[in-house]
């Protein structure tokens, strides 16, 4: 291999480790922001729930007037700035080890960071409450930090 070969390999692997290394540390310089968020965006954690509506006792399946009447008496009262909800597909592996499809439901709720505590036992009592009412064995939940402006 020649001078110029060996050199380009060097040259390419330090390049790649270099910026493997710094990626962190740039991407903490904008605070979960992102390089593109204003400079009044404020830290909110972002709280997505996913809702399955096949019951595994093999009852009806939960319907959309259903659903929407639980996040009316459910979330909207601890959540009354707002709220998404998402249609969707999903699969998952049931307690009995089985590959399970259904109609699905994606809730996203937003609030201050500073709020994480209060916020996080009313989402706690939301799943508890989906998992009771529909006979679900669980409702997923996924939390991020991320910036926000209103």
């Amino acid at each position: 291999m020649s001078v110029l070969g060996i050199r380009a390999r060097v040259g390419a692997a330090t390049a790649t480790a270099l910026l493997a290394a710094g990626a962190p540390a740039a991407y903490a310089l904008f605070d979960d922001a992102g390089p593109n968020a204003p400079a009044t965006a404020r830290t909110y954690v972002e709280t997505r729930l996913l809702f399955g509506t096949e019951r595994p006792d093999g009852g009806p399946a939960v319907t959309d007037p259903q659903f929407m009447a639980f996040v009316d008496r459910e979330v909207t009262p601890a959540f009354p700035e707002g709220l998404t909800v998402r249609d969707g597909r999903g699969q998952y592996r049931d307690a009995h080890g089985v590959i399970e499809h259904e109609r699905s439901y994606e809730l996203v709720l937003l609030y201050p960071a500073a709020q994480a505590g209060a916020r996080g036992a009313g989402i706690e009592r939301i799943r508890t409450a989906y998992e009771r009412t529909f006979g679900q064995e669980s409702v997923a939940r996924l939390d991020a930090r991320t910036r926000a402006d209103f």
